[in-house]
């Protein structure tokens, strides 16, 4: 039987490289990459060599034979993608990745090219990992936290390990002898853009987008309203949120926004708290879970079913996870839809959903509610959020919905950076393939790239950034084989004085592998694959560790696994 790519796809694309016969699409050469969901393999020019299991960074990839029960749709979601045929049609090799995306050489030079590296998430590391198959280049990332890998560490839900199991790939990235890492170092306090340059010939911003888009409705802003990207953050262990006021205390939950976020938090509310005890779940997060009176999340969309924003592997990895109902009015909605969608992935979600059960049968709880045409008014309650007044989208009908927490979740934007331009309303950097822009000359700002969510939007999944990365590199490699990147006027061992001098407690790689052996160990006696530290006192202690002598060191880490 043919292999099959399921729920955990990150669009890495790595599979697309390492299959022999080119039937797994879109590729990254291909325009529907961009805005692809997953990658699909053709169950017709599958020769089950198994090429991609081994490819793949999060272990999304099975041989039909060996799904489990509620993997089993991802046969036909494969399938869909492609052309009726019989199966001994076999197509030929289509892929033009070789000459679209050629391998970047850099030219021996009297100075080995030298990037920074900001941020440390999932397009810093497949940046890193472009530039470090090149000779003699050296990648100094740079992180404001004391712990690396971004949304993969603080924004995928503990319930979902495979998908960050790509931390495995970004770890044998900063293995490498020409990569290091300045951890708990904030670019713009302890350093500035100007310092980076002195000592690199280019800085490649790669921070994401980190603030939620803000609902500016009446009664947000009181106690029991915040953002699903913040309590997800919470559920993780953020060290900033490990303090967020989360009150579980009544039945309901409202979440306004349906994509993929909002289903990650809606399904961490209804879970049954023994099975995330079994994940890396913070324990703040889980304690109150434990506790928690919610009984119903309600998900609500301004817009009808045939535009939720959720993908198609999200949806169906909920409503085989959970119990998920629509309301009479909603189910018709579906159905009116789904009579008219002509498009692939739209009738999918609509077929779902048609199948969902009835939010009138009180008996399934705890259940997660998907609710259409509501556009939230304003946030009822006076000292603390009671509930949402919605209008039937486009007409004057109003509704309520009490609930103890109230949460927003309709999409992310990037800050403003030092000594970079910015872009409104798109919230981005202005550049070029990569190259930064000054918006006013239209001219490209000498030794500055980005890469990411900071680059081209909150668009895509965790791999997409592997090609939106590779693409930023070769501009950068371009850029310095023709000779347009300044040398860096300090030498290398400056740079580790200069971080020395502005952050002491700044933490190297050899720091992060001892916090990450520290919350392991922490976590082993639990059954679980770690236990978070989250506040960054305790980061900081764990990494000193590594630089203890083996008596001191063993102490030490037994006082660490101890820690609440």
């Amino acid at each position: 039987m043919p292999h099959v790519i399921t729920q955990s796809c990150c669009n890495d694309a790595s599979c697309v490289f390492a299959c022999p016969v080119n039937c797994i699409h879109p590729s990254p050469d291909e325009p529907e990459f961009a805005t692809s969901e997953m990658l699909y393999i053709d169950p017709v020019a599958c020769v089950d060599c198994g090429a991609c299991v081994s490819a793949c960074p999060v272990g999304a990839i099975s041989a039909a034979s060996k799904l489990d029960s509620r993997q089993l749709p991802f046969i036909e979601i494969n399938a869909s993608y492609y052309p009726k045929r019989p199966a001994e049609v076999k197509l030929p090799p289509t892929s033009k990745l070789a000459p679209v995306i050629p391998a970047a050489e850099v030219h021996a030079r009297r100075h080995p090219l030298t990037v920074a590296i900001v941020g440390s998430g999932p397009a810093a590391l497949y940046a890193a990992d472009e530039l470090l198959v090149q000779p003699r280049v050296h990648v100094n990332v740079f992180e404001k936290l004391p712990t690396p890998y971004g949304l993969i560490r603080t924004g995928v839900a503990p319930d979902h390990p495979d998908t960050k199991r790509v931390a495995t790939l970004f770890d044998r990235v900063a293995r490498h002898d020409r990569f290091r890492f300045y951890l708990n170092v904030e670019i713009g306090k302890h350093l500035t853009h100007t310092d980076l340059l002195a000592h690199h010939h280019a800085v490649l911003y790669a921070v994401g987008a980190s603030h939620d888009r803000r609902l500016d409705i009446e009664g947000m802003g009181l106690p029991g309203t915040g953002t699903a990207t913040e309590l997800v953050a919470w559920i993780n262990g953020h060290p900033a949120f490990a303090d967020l006021p989360v009150d579980l205390g009544r039945e309901r939950v409202v979440i306004i926004g349906n994509g993929n976020v909002a289903l990650d938090v809606a399904r961490m509310l209804t879970t049954d708290p023994a099975e995330l005890a079994r994940t890396d779940i913070s324990d703040h997060a889980l304690q109150a879970l434990r506790r928690s009176a919610v009984r119903e999340v309600v998900i609500a969309a301004r817009r009808g079913p045939a535009h939720s924003a959720f993908t198609l592997p999200e949806l169906v990895g909920l409503t085989a996870a959970c119990a998920v109902v629509l309301n009479p009015d909603d189910h018709q909605r579906v159905l009116d839809d789904l009579a008219t969608a002509s498009a692939r992935l739209t009738k999918a979600k609509l077929e779902i959903l048609s199948t969902l059960g009835d939010a009138s049968d009180a008996t399934a709880r705890p259940r997660i509610q998907l609710a259409y045409q509501l556009t939230p008014e304003r946030v009822l309650g006076q000292a603390r959020a009671t509930g949402v007044e919605f209008s039937v989208t486009g007409t004057d009908e109003r509704r309520r919905l009490d609930a103890g927490l109230v949460l927003t979740s309709i999409g992310y934007r990037a800050k403003r950076l030092r000594d970079l331009p910015f872009a409104e309303p798109a919230a981005v950097v202005p550049n070029d393939g990569g190259r930064v822009i000054d918006p006013d000359t239209r001219q490209v700002v000498p030794g500055a790239y980005v890469a990411g969510w900071i680059k081209r939007g909150p668009t895509g999944f965790i791999g997409t950034n592997k090609s939106c990365s590779l693409q930023t590199v070769q501009a950068l490699v371009a850029d310095f084989n023709a000779g347009k990147l300044t040398d860096p006027v300090s030498k290398p061992a400056e740079l580790n004085s200069l971080v020395a001098a502005r952050q002491p407690q700044a933490i190297d790689a050899a720091g992060w592998r001892a916090i990450d052996a520290a919350e392991i160990l922490r976590g082993r006696d639990e059954g679980r694959p770690r236990n978070k530290f989250t506040d960054v006192a305790d980061m900081i202690a764990a990494a000193a560790a590594a630089r203890q002598t083996p008596p001191l060191r063993r102490r030490l880490l037994t006082r660490l696994r101890a820690l609440g």
